[in-house]
Protein backbone atom coordinates (compact mmCIF):
# COMPACT_ATOMS: atom_id res chain seq x y z
CA UNK A 1 0.00 0.00 0.00
CA UNK A 2 1.40 3.42 -1.01
CA UNK A 3 0.11 6.99 -0.82
CA UNK A 4 -0.46 8.03 -4.41
CA UNK A 5 -1.90 11.56 -4.28
CA UNK A 6 -3.46 14.22 -2.07
CA UNK A 7 -6.13 16.59 -3.36
CA UNK A 8 -7.03 19.71 -1.34
CA UNK A 9 -9.71 22.30 -2.12
CA UNK A 10 -10.95 25.08 0.16
CA UNK A 11 -9.12 23.69 3.21
CA UNK A 12 -7.42 26.36 5.32
CA UNK A 13 -4.93 28.25 3.08
CA UNK A 14 -5.62 26.12 -0.02
CA UNK A 15 -8.32 28.14 -1.72
CA UNK A 16 -7.88 26.58 -5.16
CA UNK A 17 -7.87 22.93 -6.01
CA UNK A 18 -4.36 21.61 -5.27
CA UNK A 19 -3.15 18.11 -6.16
CA UNK A 20 0.04 16.64 -4.69
CA UNK A 21 1.23 13.51 -6.50
CA UNK A 22 3.56 11.26 -4.51
CA UNK A 23 5.34 9.35 -7.23
CA UNK A 24 8.03 6.75 -6.75
CA UNK A 25 11.04 8.20 -4.93
CA UNK A 26 9.26 11.12 -3.26
CA UNK A 27 9.73 10.89 0.51
CA UNK A 28 8.89 14.38 1.75
CA UNK A 29 7.57 17.90 1.18
CA UNK A 30 9.85 20.87 1.75
CA UNK A 31 9.32 24.62 1.60
CA UNK A 32 9.84 27.92 3.41
CA UNK A 33 8.05 28.85 6.59
CA UNK A 34 4.38 29.67 6.11
CA UNK A 35 4.01 27.95 2.76
CA UNK A 36 1.46 25.44 4.09
CA UNK A 37 3.45 22.29 4.95
CA UNK A 38 1.67 21.89 8.30
CA UNK A 39 -1.70 22.44 6.63
CA UNK A 40 -0.94 19.44 4.40
CA UNK A 41 -0.42 17.29 7.50
CA UNK A 42 -3.61 18.73 9.03
CA UNK A 43 -5.55 17.90 5.86
CA UNK A 44 -4.31 14.30 6.00
CA UNK A 45 -5.28 14.07 9.68
CA UNK A 46 -8.68 15.57 8.93
CA UNK A 47 -9.56 13.31 5.99
CA UNK A 48 -8.77 10.12 7.91
CA UNK A 49 -11.17 11.14 10.69
CA UNK A 50 -9.57 13.55 13.15
CA UNK A 51 -12.27 15.29 15.23
CA UNK A 52 -10.19 17.02 17.86
CA UNK A 53 -9.96 20.60 16.62
CA UNK A 54 -6.85 21.37 18.70
CA UNK A 55 -4.92 18.68 16.80
CA UNK A 56 -5.85 20.51 13.59
CA UNK A 57 -4.62 23.84 15.00
CA UNK A 58 -8.03 25.49 14.65
CA UNK A 59 -10.77 26.88 16.86
CA UNK A 60 -13.79 25.26 15.20
CA UNK A 61 -14.80 23.40 12.06
CA UNK A 62 -15.85 26.60 10.28
CA UNK A 63 -12.27 27.89 10.55
CA UNK A 64 -11.10 24.90 8.45
CA UNK A 65 -12.90 26.36 5.42
CA UNK A 66 -10.96 28.99 3.46
CA UNK A 67 -12.13 32.29 4.93
CA UNK A 68 -11.16 34.49 1.97
CA UNK A 69 -8.64 37.33 1.53
CA UNK A 70 -8.45 40.80 0.05
CA UNK A 71 -8.31 39.41 -3.46
CA UNK A 72 -10.22 36.12 -3.00
CA UNK A 73 -13.74 35.43 -1.84
CA UNK A 74 -14.39 32.93 0.94
CA UNK A 75 -15.08 29.33 0.07
CA UNK A 76 -18.22 27.50 1.20
CA UNK A 77 -16.72 24.01 1.14
CA UNK A 78 -13.60 22.29 2.50
CA UNK A 79 -12.75 19.07 0.64
CA UNK A 80 -9.75 16.73 0.98
CA UNK A 81 -9.14 13.44 -0.88
CA UNK A 82 -6.44 10.81 -0.27
CA UNK A 83 -5.65 8.19 -2.91
CA UNK A 84 -3.79 4.95 -2.10
CA UNK A 85 -2.50 2.14 -4.26
CA UNK A 86 -3.65 -1.29 -3.11
CA UNK A 87 -1.61 -3.47 -5.44
CA UNK A 88 -0.51 -5.77 -2.60
CA UNK A 89 -4.09 -6.10 -1.28
CA UNK A 90 -3.20 -4.87 2.19
CA UNK A 91 -6.56 -3.14 2.34
CA UNK A 92 -9.57 -5.49 2.69
CA UNK A 93 -11.10 -4.52 -0.66
CA UNK A 94 -10.96 -5.74 -4.23
CA UNK A 95 -10.08 -2.30 -5.65
CA UNK A 96 -6.44 -1.63 -6.65
CA UNK A 97 -6.89 2.12 -6.02
CA UNK A 98 -8.73 3.47 -2.97
CA UNK A 99 -9.75 7.12 -2.57
CA UNK A 100 -11.21 8.50 0.64
CA UNK A 101 -12.84 11.94 0.67
CA UNK A 102 -14.14 14.19 3.43
CA UNK A 103 -16.27 17.27 2.81
CA UNK A 104 -17.48 19.97 5.16
CA UNK A 105 -19.93 22.75 4.26
CA UNK A 106 -20.19 26.04 6.12
CA UNK A 107 -23.90 25.25 6.59
CA UNK A 108 -22.78 22.55 9.03
CA UNK A 109 -23.25 19.49 6.81
CA UNK A 110 -20.42 16.99 6.33
CA UNK A 111 -19.94 13.69 4.52
CA UNK A 112 -17.42 10.91 3.93
CA UNK A 113 -16.99 9.12 0.62
CA UNK A 114 -15.09 5.98 -0.31
CA UNK A 115 -14.30 5.73 -4.03
CA UNK A 116 -16.94 8.44 -4.54
CA UNK A 117 -19.56 6.39 -2.66
CA UNK A 118 -21.11 7.82 0.52
CA UNK A 119 -19.99 5.92 3.62
CA UNK A 120 -19.48 6.23 7.38
CA UNK A 121 -16.35 7.21 9.28
CA UNK A 122 -16.46 3.77 10.87
CA UNK A 123 -16.16 2.19 7.43
CA UNK A 124 -12.96 4.19 6.79
CA UNK A 125 -11.55 3.23 10.19
CA UNK A 126 -12.29 -0.45 9.55
CA UNK A 127 -10.66 -0.19 6.11
CA UNK A 128 -7.36 1.26 7.41
CA UNK A 129 -7.23 -0.56 10.72
CA UNK A 130 -3.79 -2.09 11.46
CA UNK A 131 -2.29 -0.37 8.42
CA UNK A 132 -0.79 2.50 10.40
CA UNK A 133 -3.13 5.00 8.73
CA UNK A 134 -5.32 6.68 11.35
CA UNK A 135 -5.59 9.98 13.14
CA UNK A 136 -3.70 8.63 16.20
CA UNK A 137 -1.30 6.16 14.52
CA UNK A 138 2.47 6.22 14.31
CA UNK A 139 2.22 7.28 10.64
CA UNK A 140 1.88 10.90 11.81
CA UNK A 141 4.41 11.84 14.50
CA UNK A 142 4.65 15.37 15.85
CA UNK A 143 7.52 16.82 17.87
CA UNK A 144 5.59 16.39 21.10
CA UNK A 145 4.85 12.77 20.29
CA UNK A 146 8.61 11.99 20.14
CA UNK A 147 9.02 13.02 23.77
CA UNK A 148 5.92 11.00 24.73
CA UNK A 149 7.34 7.90 23.03
CA UNK A 150 10.74 8.30 24.70
CA UNK A 151 9.16 8.86 28.11
CA UNK A 152 6.49 6.17 27.39
CA UNK A 153 3.77 8.55 28.55
CA UNK A 154 0.32 6.91 28.82
CA UNK A 155 1.78 3.69 27.32
CA UNK A 156 2.28 5.52 24.04
CA UNK A 157 5.25 3.30 23.14
CA UNK A 158 3.20 0.13 23.71
CA UNK A 159 0.31 1.56 21.68
CA UNK A 160 2.65 2.40 18.78
CA UNK A 161 4.20 -1.09 18.87
CA UNK A 162 0.76 -2.71 18.93
CA UNK A 163 -0.24 -0.67 15.90
CA UNK A 164 2.96 -1.64 14.14
CA UNK A 165 2.44 -5.30 15.07
CA UNK A 166 -1.12 -5.17 13.73
CA UNK A 167 -2.91 -6.31 16.90
CA UNK A 168 -4.81 -3.09 17.55
CA UNK A 169 -7.56 -4.34 15.24
CA UNK A 170 -8.06 -7.32 17.51
CA UNK A 171 -8.19 -5.11 20.56
CA UNK A 172 -10.72 -2.92 18.85
CA UNK A 173 -12.76 -5.93 17.81
CA UNK A 174 -12.45 -7.33 21.30
CA UNK A 175 -13.71 -4.06 22.73
CA UNK A 176 -16.59 -3.99 20.24
CA UNK A 177 -17.39 -7.64 20.96
CA UNK A 178 -17.35 -6.91 24.70
CA UNK A 179 -19.68 -3.96 24.19
CA UNK A 180 -21.97 -6.12 22.06
CA UNK A 181 -21.81 -8.86 24.68
CA UNK A 182 -22.67 -6.39 27.45
CA UNK A 183 -25.50 -5.02 25.32
CA UNK A 184 -26.69 -8.57 24.64
CA UNK A 185 -26.61 -9.36 28.38
CA UNK A 186 -28.58 -6.21 29.09
CA UNK A 187 -31.03 -7.18 26.35
CA UNK A 188 -31.33 -10.64 27.90
CA UNK A 189 -31.99 -9.10 31.31
CA UNK A 190 -34.63 -6.83 29.79
CA UNK A 191 -36.09 -9.79 27.92
CA UNK A 192 -36.28 -11.81 31.13
CA UNK A 193 -38.01 -8.90 32.86
CA UNK A 194 -40.38 -8.57 29.94
CA UNK A 195 -41.04 -12.31 29.93
CA UNK A 196 -41.73 -12.24 33.67
CA UNK A 197 -44.10 -9.30 33.25
CA UNK A 198 -45.77 -10.90 30.24
CA UNK A 199 -46.19 -14.18 32.12
CA UNK A 200 -47.86 -12.32 34.98
CA UNK A 201 -50.09 -10.50 32.52
CA UNK A 202 -50.82 -13.76 30.70
CA UNK A 203 -52.13 -15.32 33.91
CA UNK A 204 -54.45 -12.39 34.44
CA UNK A 205 -55.48 -12.37 30.77
CA UNK A 206 -56.07 -16.13 30.79
CA UNK A 207 -58.24 -15.76 33.89
CA UNK A 208 -60.17 -12.93 32.24
CA UNK A 209 -60.50 -14.96 29.04
CA UNK A 210 -61.88 -17.93 30.99
CA UNK A 211 -64.32 -15.66 32.79
CA UNK A 212 -65.37 -14.15 29.47
CA UNK A 213 -65.86 -17.61 27.93
CA UNK A 214 -67.87 -18.74 30.94
CA UNK A 215 -69.86 -15.54 30.80
CA UNK A 216 -70.73 -16.04 27.13
CA UNK A 217 -71.63 -19.69 27.78
CA UNK A 218 -73.96 -18.61 30.59
CA UNK A 219 -75.31 -15.86 28.36
CA UNK A 220 -76.00 -18.39 25.60
CA UNK A 221 -77.68 -20.80 28.02
CA UNK A 222 -79.67 -17.95 29.54
CA UNK A 223 -80.83 -16.86 26.09
CA UNK A 224 -81.83 -20.42 25.12
CA UNK A 225 -83.66 -21.01 28.42
CA UNK A 226 -85.39 -17.62 28.14
CA UNK A 227 -86.56 -18.49 24.62
CA UNK A 228 -87.81 -21.91 25.74
CA UNK A 229 -89.58 -20.41 28.76
CA UNK A 230 -91.16 -17.74 26.58
CA UNK A 231 -92.31 -20.40 24.10
CA UNK A 232 -93.67 -22.60 26.89
CA UNK A 233 -95.38 -19.66 28.57
CA UNK A 234 -96.89 -18.51 25.28
CA UNK A 235 -98.10 -22.00 24.41
CA UNK A 236 -99.45 -22.45 27.95
CA UNK A 237 -101.23 -19.09 27.83
CA UNK A 238 -102.72 -19.89 24.41
CA UNK A 239 -103.89 -23.32 25.56
CA UNK A 240 -105.26 -21.91 28.82
CA UNK A 241 -107.06 -19.10 27.01
CA UNK A 242 -108.56 -21.56 24.52
CA UNK A 243 -109.63 -23.91 27.33
CA UNK A 244 -111.18 -21.05 29.28
CA UNK A 245 -113.16 -19.97 26.23
CA UNK A 246 -114.36 -23.53 25.73
CA UNK A 247 -115.24 -23.81 29.42
CA UNK A 248 -117.06 -20.49 29.27
CA UNK A 249 -119.13 -21.68 26.31
CA UNK A 250 -119.82 -24.94 28.13
CA UNK A 251 -120.92 -23.05 31.25
CA UNK A 252 -123.20 -20.85 29.13
CA UNK A 253 -124.78 -23.95 27.60
CA UNK A 254 -125.16 -25.51 31.02
CA UNK A 255 -126.68 -22.29 32.34
CA UNK A 256 -129.23 -22.32 29.50
CA UNK A 257 -130.02 -25.94 30.23
CA UNK A 258 -130.33 -25.13 33.92
CA UNK A 259 -132.68 -22.21 33.18
CA UNK A 260 -134.79 -24.52 30.99
CA UNK A 261 -134.89 -27.12 33.74
CA UNK A 262 -135.88 -24.47 36.28
CA UNK A 263 -138.63 -23.22 33.95
CA UNK A 264 -139.91 -26.77 33.57
CA UNK A 265 -139.73 -27.18 37.31
CA UNK A 266 -141.70 -23.95 37.82
CA UNK A 267 -144.33 -25.09 35.30
CA UNK A 268 -144.55 -28.44 37.03
CA UNK A 269 -144.91 -26.71 40.38
CA UNK A 270 -147.68 -24.50 39.00
CA UNK A 271 -149.50 -27.54 37.64
CA UNK A 272 -148.99 -29.23 40.95
CA UNK A 273 -150.51 -26.26 42.78
CA UNK A 274 -153.58 -26.30 40.46
CA UNK A 275 -154.04 -30.03 40.95
CA UNK A 276 -153.82 -29.66 44.68
CA UNK A 277 -156.45 -26.85 44.71
CA UNK A 278 -158.87 -28.87 42.56
CA UNK A 279 -158.52 -31.94 44.73
CA UNK A 280 -158.62 -30.05 48.04
CA UNK A 281 -162.21 -30.96 48.81
CA UNK A 282 -161.83 -34.58 47.78
CA UNK A 283 -158.71 -34.99 49.74
CA UNK A 284 -159.77 -33.70 53.16
CA UNK A 285 -158.41 -36.82 54.74
CA UNK A 286 -155.14 -36.03 53.15
CA UNK A 287 -155.20 -32.39 54.30
CA UNK A 288 -152.45 -32.90 56.73
CA UNK A 289 -150.36 -34.62 54.14
CA UNK A 290 -151.33 -31.98 51.59
CA UNK A 291 -150.26 -29.24 53.98
CA UNK A 292 -146.99 -31.01 54.42
CA UNK A 293 -146.77 -31.32 50.66
CA UNK A 294 -147.53 -27.63 50.38
CA UNK A 295 -144.74 -26.97 52.79
CA UNK A 296 -142.58 -29.11 50.60
CA UNK A 297 -143.65 -27.06 47.57
CA UNK A 298 -142.79 -23.89 49.45
CA UNK A 299 -139.46 -25.43 50.28
CA UNK A 300 -139.02 -26.18 46.58
CA UNK A 301 -139.92 -22.59 45.80
CA UNK A 302 -137.25 -21.55 48.23
CA UNK A 303 -134.93 -23.94 46.50
CA UNK A 304 -135.99 -22.40 43.20
CA UNK A 305 -135.23 -18.96 44.60
CA UNK A 306 -131.86 -20.22 45.73
CA UNK A 307 -131.33 -21.75 42.29
CA UNK A 308 -132.33 -18.45 40.66
CA UNK A 309 -129.92 -16.64 42.92
CA UNK A 310 -127.28 -19.18 42.04
CA UNK A 311 -128.09 -18.63 38.33
CA UNK A 312 -127.75 -14.87 38.84
CA UNK A 313 -124.47 -15.47 40.61
CA UNK A 314 -123.32 -17.65 37.69
CA UNK A 315 -124.25 -14.86 35.27
CA UNK A 316 -122.32 -12.37 37.37
CA UNK A 317 -119.54 -14.90 37.63
CA UNK A 318 -119.58 -15.26 33.83
CA UNK A 319 -119.29 -11.47 33.43
CA UNK A 320 -116.48 -11.42 35.98
CA UNK A 321 -114.75 -14.24 34.16
CA UNK A 322 -115.01 -12.35 30.86
CA UNK A 323 -113.50 -9.25 32.46
CA UNK A 324 -110.91 -11.36 34.18
CA UNK A 325 -110.03 -13.05 30.87
CA UNK A 326 -109.68 -9.67 29.18
CA UNK A 327 -107.39 -8.44 31.95
CA UNK A 328 -105.35 -11.58 32.51
CA UNK A 329 -105.06 -12.40 28.78
CA UNK A 330 -104.18 -16.01 29.25
CA UNK A 331 -102.15 -15.99 32.45
CA UNK A 332 -104.83 -17.79 34.57
CA UNK A 333 -103.38 -21.23 34.39
CA UNK A 334 -104.10 -21.61 38.11
CA UNK A 335 -107.87 -21.49 37.47
CA UNK A 336 -107.77 -24.76 35.57
CA UNK A 337 -108.26 -26.86 38.71
CA UNK A 338 -110.98 -24.54 39.97
CA UNK A 339 -112.86 -24.69 36.64
CA UNK A 340 -112.50 -28.47 36.52
CA UNK A 341 -113.92 -28.63 40.02
CA UNK A 342 -116.77 -26.28 39.04
CA UNK A 343 -117.50 -28.41 35.96
CA UNK A 344 -117.72 -31.48 38.18
CA UNK A 345 -120.10 -29.63 40.48
CA UNK A 346 -122.28 -28.61 37.51
CA UNK A 347 -122.31 -32.20 36.27
CA UNK A 348 -123.37 -33.29 39.76
CA UNK A 349 -126.05 -30.60 39.67
CA UNK A 350 -127.29 -31.89 36.31
CA UNK A 351 -127.55 -35.40 37.70
CA UNK A 352 -129.38 -34.09 40.71
CA UNK A 353 -131.66 -31.98 38.51
CA UNK A 354 -132.47 -35.01 36.38
CA UNK A 355 -133.28 -36.93 39.52
CA UNK A 356 -135.39 -34.00 40.65
CA UNK A 357 -137.26 -33.95 37.33
CA UNK A 358 -137.91 -37.66 37.66
CA UNK A 359 -139.27 -37.12 41.12
CA UNK A 360 -141.44 -34.23 39.91
CA UNK A 361 -142.83 -36.44 37.14
CA UNK A 362 -143.71 -39.02 39.75
CA UNK A 363 -145.57 -36.30 41.71
CA UNK A 364 -147.67 -35.49 38.60
CA UNK A 365 -149.06 -39.04 38.31
CA UNK A 366 -151.30 -39.21 41.32
CA UNK A 367 -151.65 -37.73 44.73
CA UNK A 368 -151.62 -41.25 46.09
CA UNK A 369 -148.26 -41.80 44.57
CA UNK A 370 -147.18 -38.52 46.12
CA UNK A 371 -148.47 -39.71 49.43
CA UNK A 372 -146.56 -42.93 49.12
CA UNK A 373 -143.43 -41.30 48.00
CA UNK A 374 -143.92 -38.15 50.06
CA UNK A 375 -141.43 -39.26 52.62
CA UNK A 376 -139.03 -40.18 49.87
CA UNK A 377 -139.52 -36.77 48.20
CA UNK A 378 -139.00 -35.03 51.51
CA UNK A 379 -135.84 -37.03 51.98
CA UNK A 380 -134.82 -36.20 48.41
CA UNK A 381 -135.56 -32.51 49.02
CA UNK A 382 -133.50 -32.64 52.19
CA UNK A 383 -130.77 -34.30 50.21
CA UNK A 384 -131.03 -31.58 47.55
CA UNK A 385 -130.88 -28.96 50.27
CA UNK A 386 -127.78 -30.58 51.66
CA UNK A 387 -126.35 -30.83 48.16
CA UNK A 388 -127.21 -27.18 47.54
CA UNK A 389 -125.43 -26.22 50.72
CA UNK A 390 -122.52 -28.37 49.65
CA UNK A 391 -122.55 -26.64 46.26
CA UNK A 392 -122.53 -23.26 47.99
CA UNK A 393 -119.61 -24.37 50.13
CA UNK A 394 -117.82 -25.64 47.05
CA UNK A 395 -118.58 -22.38 45.30
CA UNK A 396 -117.12 -20.48 48.23
CA UNK A 397 -114.03 -22.68 48.09
CA UNK A 398 -113.79 -22.03 44.34
CA UNK A 399 -114.01 -18.29 44.98
CA UNK A 400 -111.22 -18.58 47.51
CA UNK A 401 -109.16 -20.50 44.94
CA UNK A 402 -109.87 -17.80 42.37
CA UNK A 403 -108.69 -15.18 44.86
CA UNK A 404 -105.56 -17.26 45.48
CA UNK A 405 -105.11 -17.53 41.71
CA UNK A 406 -105.45 -13.74 41.41
CA UNK A 407 -102.75 -13.34 44.05
CA UNK A 408 -100.58 -15.88 42.24
CA UNK A 409 -101.07 -13.96 38.99
CA UNK A 410 -100.02 -10.72 40.66
CA UNK A 411 -96.96 -12.45 42.12
CA UNK A 412 -96.22 -13.94 38.72
CA UNK A 413 -96.55 -10.52 37.10
CA UNK A 414 -94.15 -9.02 39.65
CA UNK A 415 -91.74 -11.92 39.05
CA UNK A 416 -91.96 -11.35 35.29
CA UNK A 417 -91.25 -7.64 35.78
CA UNK A 418 -88.26 -8.47 37.98
CA UNK A 419 -86.98 -10.96 35.40
CA UNK A 420 -87.39 -8.38 32.65
CA UNK A 421 -85.52 -5.78 34.73
CA UNK A 422 -82.74 -8.30 35.46
CA UNK A 423 -82.65 -9.19 31.77
CA UNK A 424 -82.29 -5.50 30.85
CA UNK A 425 -79.52 -5.12 33.43
CA UNK A 426 -77.76 -8.21 32.07
CA UNK A 427 -78.03 -6.85 28.55
CA UNK A 428 -76.56 -3.52 29.68
CA UNK A 429 -73.75 -5.39 31.42
CA UNK A 430 -73.17 -7.41 28.27
CA UNK A 431 -73.01 -4.26 26.16
CA UNK A 432 -70.57 -2.71 28.64
CA UNK A 433 -68.38 -5.82 28.83
CA UNK A 434 -68.29 -6.39 25.05
CA UNK A 435 -65.79 -3.54 24.27
CA UNK A 436 -63.67 -4.56 27.26
CA UNK A 437 -63.63 -8.15 26.03
CA UNK A 438 -62.58 -7.05 22.54
CA UNK A 439 -59.88 -4.80 24.01
CA UNK A 440 -58.63 -7.65 26.20
CA UNK A 441 -58.59 -10.01 23.23
CA UNK A 442 -56.64 -7.47 21.16
CA UNK A 443 -54.26 -6.84 24.06
CA UNK A 444 -53.84 -10.60 24.53
CA UNK A 445 -53.08 -11.08 20.83
CA UNK A 446 -50.62 -8.19 20.94
CA UNK A 447 -48.95 -9.59 24.06
CA UNK A 448 -48.71 -13.01 22.44
CA UNK A 449 -47.17 -11.44 19.35
CA UNK A 450 -44.73 -9.45 21.48
CA UNK A 451 -43.90 -12.57 23.46
CA UNK A 452 -43.23 -14.52 20.30
CA UNK A 453 -41.04 -11.69 18.96
CA UNK A 454 -39.16 -11.53 22.26
CA UNK A 455 -38.66 -15.28 22.25
CA UNK A 456 -37.36 -15.14 18.69
CA UNK A 457 -35.12 -12.20 19.62
CA UNK A 458 -33.98 -14.14 22.70
CA UNK A 459 -33.03 -17.15 20.57
CA UNK A 460 -31.32 -14.90 18.04
CA UNK A 461 -29.42 -13.12 20.82
CA UNK A 462 -28.35 -16.48 22.25
CA UNK A 463 -27.01 -17.50 18.86
CA UNK A 464 -25.19 -14.16 18.54
CA UNK A 465 -23.70 -14.62 22.00
CA UNK A 466 -22.49 -18.09 21.11
CA UNK A 467 -21.03 -16.79 17.86
CA UNK A 468 -19.43 -13.86 19.71
CA UNK A 469 -17.99 -16.21 22.31
CA UNK A 470 -16.55 -18.39 19.57
CA UNK A 471 -15.12 -15.30 17.88
CA UNK A 472 -13.70 -14.10 21.19
CA UNK A 473 -12.10 -17.47 21.74
CA UNK A 474 -10.55 -17.24 18.29
CA UNK A 475 -9.48 -13.68 18.98
CA UNK A 476 -7.91 -14.76 22.27
CA UNK A 477 -5.95 -17.41 20.43
CA UNK A 478 -4.91 -14.91 17.78
CA UNK A 479 -4.07 -12.38 20.49
CA UNK A 480 -1.92 -14.95 22.25
CA UNK A 481 -0.13 -15.68 18.99
CA UNK A 482 0.33 -11.99 18.31
CA UNK A 483 1.53 -11.46 21.86
CA UNK A 484 4.13 -14.14 21.34
CA UNK A 485 5.12 -12.52 18.06
CA UNK A 486 5.26 -9.13 19.79
CA UNK A 487 7.44 -10.53 22.54
CA UNK A 488 9.71 -12.04 19.91
CA UNK A 489 9.95 -8.74 18.06
CA UNK A 490 10.47 -6.89 21.32
CA UNK A 491 13.30 -9.23 22.20
CA UNK A 492 14.79 -8.68 18.75
CA UNK A 493 14.39 -4.92 19.21
CA UNK A 494 16.03 -5.04 22.63
CA UNK A 495 18.81 -7.15 21.17
CA UNK A 496 19.34 -4.72 18.30
CA UNK A 497 19.18 -1.79 20.69
CA UNK A 498 21.82 -3.39 22.92
CA UNK A 499 24.05 -3.89 19.88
Amino acid sequence: MRLKSLEIKGFKSFADKTVLNFDEGITGVIGPNGCGKSNIVDSIRWVIGEHKISNLRSENLESLVFNGSKTRSASGLAEVSLTFENTKNLLPTEFSTVTITRKYYKSGESEYRLNDVACRLKDIHNLFMDTGVSNDSYAIIELGMVDDIIKDKDNSRRRMLEQAAGISIYKTRKKEAKLKLDAAEQDLARIEDLLFEINNQLKSLESQAKKAEKYFEIKKEYKEVSIELAKAALEGFNITYHDLNEKQKSEVDKRIELETAIAKEEAALEQEKLGLVEKEKALQQMQHAFNEMLDAVRSKENDKSLTSQRLQYLKERETGLNEFLQKAGGQLSGLDESIQFTRKQIEDDEVQLKEFETKLAELKNTVEDKRRVFDEKRSAIDELRRNNQSIQRNQFEAEKKVAVADTSILNLQRTINQVQEEKAQRQNQLQQLEPEKKAKEEELDQKKGNLQQLQEQHEFTKEQILQTQNKMEGLRNELANESRKLDSRKNEHDLLKSL
